[in-house]
């Protein structure tokens, strides 16, 4: 078995930190819409939900924009 590894060098720092807020931004307003559900808070839930899903639009047109 060997071992791959992904080269890196190629990303751009401002690539990177757009990356980075996506992943320190939307996943976690999905993480707490699912916890939400389980406490039976929907509206809670859908509004977390609908956030991140603006954020994840918001985040697709930068991405669109800028590389």
């Amino acid at each position: 078995m060997s071992v791959t590894y992904v080269d890196t060098t190629n990303i751009s720092t401002e690539m990177f930190i757009t990356v980075l807020l996506f992943l320190i931004v939307i996943a976690p307003l999905f993480s707490l819409a699912i916890l939400r559900f389980f406490q039976g808070k929907k509206k809670s839930g859908f509004l977390l939900i609908g956030t991140g899903f603006v954020v994840y639009l918001v985040y697709k047109v930068s991405m669109n924009l800028l590389f």
